[in-house]
C-alpha cells in the first residue's frame, strides 16, 4: 500500500557555498534538522527552493540527495516542474528511481494557457508517468488550475493530490466539494500559511509551508491541533504563524527572508543565486530574529 500523503511538508531552501554551488553536505544536514524538528515530509524544488534558478541536472541532484537523506524517516514530494512534457516525464522517471513518494508538478508557466491546454498537459503526463503526481496550483507564478479541471484530472489514478497556493479559501472549499464525491481519497494540501488551519477544517490533510524552513515546531503545532479537531485551541498558533509568515515575506525579495531566517536557526544557507536589490542588514536581521523568538514563544 502506498505511503499516505499527509502532514507538514517543507519546500526546503537549498544551501549554497560562496561560489554559488549547491552545498551538498549542508543540504543533507538541513534535511536532518528539519526532520528532527518535526516535519512529516520534504518538498525539494518547490518555489521556496528557488527551483527555477537551478539547472535540470542540479534539480535532479537536489531531489536525489533529499530522497536519500530522508529515506525511511520522512515522505518526499519531489518537485518535478520543467518547461515541457518531455522534460517533466524525465524528472518523474528520475524521482521514481530516487524513491520519492510522488512528484509535484506546477501547471505550465511563462505562457498563460487555457484550461483545455492545462488539462491536456497533465493528462499526457498522467498517462505516462511511473510515479504518482501532485498538482501544484500557484496562480501568481503559473497558469491557474481551475476547479473543473482539477475535478477532471482527479479521475486519473496517477494524479493523487493537489497543493493549492492560491490563498483562496473559498476556491479550496469549492474544489474539495467538487472533487471528493468522485475521488474520496484525493489529497488536498494547503500551500499558504494563512490557509493551513481553515483548509484543514474543510478537509485538507496538511500543507507545504515555507515557514517550516525556520519554525517547523510552530507549523506542526497548528497541524497537530487541527488534526485532532481542536480548531479553537489551534487559533493562537495559527495567528502566530500568519504573523511570522508575513514578516518573512516583507524582508528582502522572496524567498531571501526565509533563507536568512533559517541561518538564524543555525543552518548554513548562504546567499541566493538571485542578486538582491537591497541587502538584508543588521536591522532586518534583528527583525527576523525577533519574529523567530515570538513564533517559538507561541508554542512554549
Amino acid at each position: 500500500m502506498a505511503e499516505p500523503i499527509r502532514g507538514i511538508f517543507v519546500p526546503n531552501v537549498v544551501p549554497l557555498d560562496e561560489a554559488g554551488r549547491i552545498d551538498e553536505d549542508e543540504l543533507c544536514r538541513s534535511v536532518d534538522w528539519l526532520i528532527d524538528h518535526g516535519v512529516h515530509g520534504l518538498y525539494p524544488n518547490g518555489s521556496t527552493s528557488e527551483f527555477t534558478r537551478f539547472t535540470p541536472e542540479e534539480r535532479r541532484r537536489i531531489n536525489e540527495l533529499v530522497c536519500r537523506q530522508a529515506a525511511g524517516r520522512a515522505t518526499v514530494l519531489a518537485g518535478g516542474a520543467e518547461a515541457n512534457v518531455r522534460e517533466t516525464l524525465a524528472a518523474c522517471e528520475a524521482c521514481a528511481g530516487f524513491g520519492a513518494r510522488a512528484v509535484a508538478i506546477v501547471a505550465p508557466f511563462y505562457y498563460r494557457l487555457g484550461q483545455e491546454a492545462i488539462y491536456a498537459y497533465f493528462r499526457e503526463i498522467a498517462e505516462q508517468t511511473p510515479i504518482d503526481i501532485t498538482l501544484y496550483n500557484i496562480p501568481i507564478f503559473a497558469s491557474p488550475i481551475e476547479i473543473d479541471t482539477i475535478r477532471r484530472l482527479a479521475q486519473f489514478d496517477r494524479i493523487v493530490a493537489i497543493k493549492d497556493s492560491s490563498g483562496d479559501i473559498a476556491a479550496m472549499s469549492r474544489m474539495i466539494a467538487a472533487v471528493r464525491p468522485e475521488r474520496e481519497d484525493f489529497v488536498c494540501l494547503s500551500g499558504w500559511e494563512p490557509g493551513l488551519l481553515p483548509s484543514m477544517l474543510l478537509g485538507a490533510v496538511g500543507g507545504t509551508h515555507a515557514s517550516a524552513n525556520v519554525v517547523p515546531e510552530l507549523v506542526r503545532r497548528v497541524y497537530d491541533l487541527a488534526a485532532t479537531g481542536d480548531f479553537q485551541a489551534a487559533l493562537p498558533a495559527h495567528f502566530a504563524l500568519v504573523e511570522f509568515f508575513d514578516t518573512l515575506l516583507a524582508v528582502g525579495e522572496f524567498p531571501h527572508g526565509f533563507r536568512v531566517a533559517a541561518e538564524l536557526r543555525g543552518l548554513r544557507i548562504g546567499p541566493s543565486r538571485q542578486p538582491q536589490g537591497t541587502a538584508i542588514g543588521p536591522q532586518e536581521r534583528e527583525r527576523l530574529s525577533q519574529a523567530i523568538d515570538r513564533a517559538l514563544t507561541a508554542i512554549s
